[in-house]
Formats: C-alpha cells, structure tokens, sequence
C-alpha cells in the first residue's frame, strides 16, 4: 500500500505533545520556516520531534498546522483549498521552560510568518456519538507500565509519524502507539481522545465522545477496504490508489468492530466548534 499523505495521524500525534492548558501568547526564540520536499515514491517522513529544547515538524500542511495549534479537527477549518497541499517543515528552538506553551507558539509563528487571521464559530453538524454499548465494554484496558507511567521525563517527547507501504504507525508518547494498516488498527495504551480522533477518519461524519471513559486501552479494530479509502480521502490523497484486497471479508466494518468491543456509533446531531480563515499567506515571510 502506498499511503503518502497521513496528515491525520500527525494531528493526533501533536496533540499530545501539545497538551491542553496554554497560556497567553509565547514565541519560539528562532524558527526556521521552509517548504517540504516532496518524498521519494511509496515513503514519508513526517511528524513532530521534540529533542530538549529543539522541535522539529516535517511534511505538515499549514491545516495541520492551524488544527494543533488551535486543537480543531481539520474538518472544521475552513480556508482556502490548499491549505491541504502545501507543505511545511519547520525547526524550532523553545525558550526555558517553554514546552507547555507550544501550540501558542506556533499560533504566533503562523500569525507571524503566514499572517494568519482567524476567527471561530460553532455550526451544528451529523455526527456519530460513540457511547458504551447495553452489555457493557469489552475492551482491554492497558496494564500499568512503572517504567514508563508517570515518570519524570518520560512524556512530551519523541511524538513521531512514520510510515511506508504497509501502513502508518503513530507513536503517541511513553509506551503508547497507534498502527494503521491494511485491514485493521491496532493500538497500546491509547487515550479515548485518541481512539475517537482515529475513527472519525473512517466515517463520514465526526466522532463525539460520549463514553465518558478515562482509563488507556489496548484494541485492535479492523475495517473494510472503503473505510480504508475514507482514510485515505481524509488526508488528502487519491483513494483510488488503493486497491481492492483479495479475500478480504466484505462483512467486516469498523462499526462492527466497535460493537465486538462494547462500543457504538449512534447517528445523532451536534453543535461543534469550527475555525474560519480570514486571511492566510502562501508563502512565508523570510527566516
């Protein structure tokens, strides 16, 4: 399988390098701003790399890039097409102390460099409320790991995105991944935020969390070949180049797989936050 463009797993992968609470606007002390190479055939390099103070991002679209920073699905941002299809590295240095400012500072980097001006708005759209089945859940929540939960210096580090022709594999953070492959997502100590942010790739309509579940688990959910093409239209790429999978089992869904783990997708109707582009720049003003 040749998946090239898995802008998706990258969102989810930032995240959680990006945590939840920021404060008031902050700055990298230098950054440098160029555009992506384009990747040799059938491979990808890309995601966001934190070493110490240093923060790498590869290969991401300036829709990832607004969808991090402001922790809003690419869904629901609405811009200009090709927001999708230009491509960004951009390598960083963070100030002292400044890991938990890091989605305010790339806000003030797009602001800066792209002259990004936005505002939010809430629209009410279909969605699927993934809610705990009537015989209970069936997944298996992850084990405690002391080498890696809660350790000091463990987290917020090394949150990559790799992937090739047999899949894409998100390494979430201290013992936690998510693999994408052919027939089925497998993944270790996953978040529901993260499994919800997964399955809302496979529909056609976003996923709302209303499990009210906290705990991590360990699952593996297969698919059918057109889930495997929403996927795949998701992140911006042809899904033509998928091909049909010899043998595969037409009965197989990934509400099916849900529903084998104590879990449902129930169509319902919902406000949900979206952010507007009022203006963004093509190219970047000059490192």
């Amino acid at each position: 399988m040749k998946m090239t463009r898995g802008v998706f797993f990258t969102i989810v992968a930032a995240a959680v390098a990006f945590g939840q609470d920021q404060p008031p606007r902050a700055e990298f002390e230098v950054a440098s701003v160029k555009k992506s190479a384009t990747p040799e055939p059938g491979q990808f390099n890309m995601g966001v790399h934190i070493d110490g103070a240093m923060v790498s991002c590869t290969y991401l679209s300036l829709k990832s890039y607004i969808s991090m920073a402001y922790q809003v699905p690419d869904t629901r941002i609405n811009g200009p097409e090709w927001l999708d299809s230009e491509k960004f590295d951009i390598v960083a240095k963070l100030p002292t102390g400044g890991r938990d400012q890091l989605r305010t500072m790339i806000q003030s980097l797009l602001a800066d460099r792209f002259k990004l001006v936005l505002h939010k708005d809430s629209k009410e759209f279909p969605v699927y409320a993934l809610v705990v089945g009537k015989n209970g859940l069936k997944l298996k929540e992850s084990a405690p790991d002391a080498e890696t939960d809660g350790v000091p210096g463990k987290s917020n580090v090394n949150v990559d995105v790799a992937g090739g022709r047999g899949g894409t594999v998100v390494n979430l953070g201290p013992g936690s991944y998510i693999s994408y492959g052919l027939n089925k997502l497998e993944g270790k100590k996953v978040p529901m935020a993260n499994l919800v942010d997964s399955i809302s790739r496979f529909v056609d309509r976003p996923v709302v969390d209303m499990t009210n579940l906290t705990a991590r688990y360990d699952l593996t959910l297969e698919y059918s070949i057109e889930e495997l093409r929403n996927l795949v239209r998701a992140s911006g790429t042809d899904p033509r180049q998928i091909p049909d999978i010899p043998g595969m089992d037409p009965t197989i869904s990934i509400f099916g797989s849900l529903e084998a783990v104590g879990l449902k997708l129930e169509p319902r109707k919902a406000p949900l936050d979206i952010l507007v582009i009022d203006h963004i720049d093509k190219t970047p003003t000059a490192n």
